[in-house]
């Protein structure tokens, strides 16, 4: 198996662990409490992905395939608001439905766009899922380099996916050149020293 096919297989594995874990329609209605959706609509960000992820689930009507996309739809829409805010959370979330084109035209360079803003705040799931676009050139163009700097980064938090990253990290440095290596971890040690690491290993 080469390089590209073992890093695609490492996404897809990753993609599938986060779509089995993000909340997907089902056949009953997620009631929406009144209270959460007026601290909603008075732009609480927090409060704007419990909707989001409400509608996400399946608000309520029919579960027919149009019924589904609507709901996706209006998920969007709140985790927009949420994600213009900067909230992580609803940047990845925003970022997978792109990816997967739930609610809104399949977009990877939307997707990445959205990733991007979560890992430069310092997401390390969103950092690994970069260096893996970047490895294969989904949403962006392929650039090893890239790949190994947010792979870096993402392979230094503790966390269910980091030894896939670090695995993922030592395959791509095999095609860059230990100049480009060095110059590399120069950038993830000045992104360190401006970003220290806080709250839980993701």
């Amino acid at each position: 198996m080469n390089l590209r096919q073992n890093l695609f297989l490492s996404f897809a594995v990753i993609l599938a662990a986060a779509t089995a874990g993000a909340q997907a329609p089902s056949a009953q209605p997620a009631a929406i409490d009144p209270s959460v959706q007026a601290k909603a609509n008075a732009g609480d960000a927090a409060a704007e992905i419990q909707v989001a992820e409400a509608y996400a689930a399946g608000k309520g009507g029919s579960r027919e395939p149009r019924q589904i996309q609507a709901d996706y739809k209006a998920a969007s829409d709140w985790y927009r608001k949420a994600a213009d805010q900067g909230n992580i959370t609803a940047e990845i979330r925003l970022g997978d439905l792109y990816r997967d084109g739930r609610g809104v035209a399949r977009d990877m360079a939307q997707a990445v766009t959205w990733y991007r803003k979560a890992a430069d705040t310092g997401d390390a799931g969103a950092q690994g899922t970069l260096g893996l676009l970047y490895s294969v050139g989904m949403g962006v163009q392929q650039d090893y380099i890239e790949a190994y700097y947010w792979l870096s980064l993402a392979s230094a938090v503790a966390g269910p996916n980091q030894q896939r990253y670090v695995t993922n990290r030592q395959s791509v440095g095999e095609h860059i050149t230990t100049d480009q290596q060095q110059q590399v971890e120069d950038r993830v040690a000045a992104w360190k020293a401006a970003h220290p690491r806080t709250g839980a290993a993701q």
